[in-house]
């Protein structure tokens, strides 16, 4: 496999589909022919806009780390038997000629064996949630115990359901706050709150040892940050082109402020049990579905369409 077709954006504002040239794989590689990618609404709105941070912004670029394949060829070192096996691959490095800061928007990729997560027992769409489900996880991790403790979500994309429904599941009581209906109606919380109603201040909420922001908005958490208890945790879900909060709110409460990069090791095969023994349900949230053909209008719903939680593109 030399060559491949892959959504590339040449500069910012512009996205394309072309062939590029991919670096031959190694003895460690698995070649996957992908069936599935999804957006970002997130880093590659960011990236489109030109605002994501250097290397990440050397154009041209090939976006995407939610890809879901069928590995075709395998390396003189990988097992036998991944062969023919569905597998998520977060993205990949194999191209010449462009920049591969994430790589998972192409139609075939070379990636090492050890990095995809074989998905037997569950939908395949499914896995392009993966690296997304393992970001939610990573960000209740490290709010420490939440047991017992109200924890208030700010943002119901697809990272804000899956932590709440984490949250929850771990005996929190959860509260979600966004200004989007459709979101909101697929909500797991022990309370929800449509801010675009009634602001979270009118709703005179108890305090929340726990704020985990996953709206992407500095406005908003500010916003939020009156509801947060005496020594409580703010946990930053999101993804920021820089950081901007009030700081007497935070100085008051004896905040703790903490980031979350991406997942842990193991993260990403944790998500995957948790989807197949059916602890996390995903589905819902893929609520729609574009051929890579359709590039313009699968980006514009995606970015520009809040009733869009999740798109699946199909290759």
């Amino acid at each position: 496999m030399e060559h491949a077709r892959a959504v590339v954006i040449p500069a910012a504002n512009e996205i394309i589909l072309r062939d590029v040239a991919l670096t031959p794989a190694g003895e460690n590689d698995v070649t996957i022919e992908t069936i599935y990618t999804s957006i970002s609404a997130g880093t590659e709105r960011m990236l489109l806009a030109g605002q994501m941070p250097h290397p990440m912004l050397q154009f041209p670029v090939i976006p995407g780390y939610e890809t879901v394949g069928r590995i075709i060829a395998t390396g003189s070192n990988v097992p036998s038997e991944m062969r023919t096996k569905i597998v998520y691959v977060g993205g990949a490095r194999c191209y010449t000629a462009v920049n591969p800061a994430w790589g998972g928007q192409s139609s075939h990729l070379h990636a090492d064996y050890t990095r995809v997560v074989t998905l037997e027992g569950m939908e395949a769409a499914h896995g392009v949630l993966l690296a997304l489900a393992a970001t939610a996880l990573h960000g209740v991790d490290i709010a420490g115990d939440i047991t017992g403790k109200r924890v208030l979500i700010l943002g119901q994309g697809p990272v804000g359901q899956i932590a709440a429904r984490i949250a929850l599941a771990r005996g929190a009581e959860v509260i979600v706050v966004d200004r989007v209906a459709s979101r909101l109606a697929l909500a797991k919380a022990s309370q929800i709150v449509d801010v675009s109603v009634q602001s979270l201040a009118e709703q005179k909420i108890a305090p929340c040892e726990v704020i985990i922001e996953a709206s992407g908005s500095m406005a908003a958490l500010t916003s939020t940050l009156g509801a947060l208890a005496n020594n409580g945790r703010v946990v930053l879900l999101g993804y920021y082109d820089e950081i901007k909060l009030p700081y007497m709110p935070l100085f008051l409460k004896q905040a703790q402020l903490l980031t979350a990069k991406e997942w842990a090791p193991g993260d990403l095969q944790r998500c995957r049990d948790m989807i197949v023994s059916g602890d996390l349900d995903v589905a819902p949230l893929l609520t729609h579905t574009q051929h890579i053909d359709n590039l313009q209008a699968a980006y514009h719903v995606a970015l520009s369409d809040l009733e869009c939680l999740k798109l699946l593109l199909t290759w």
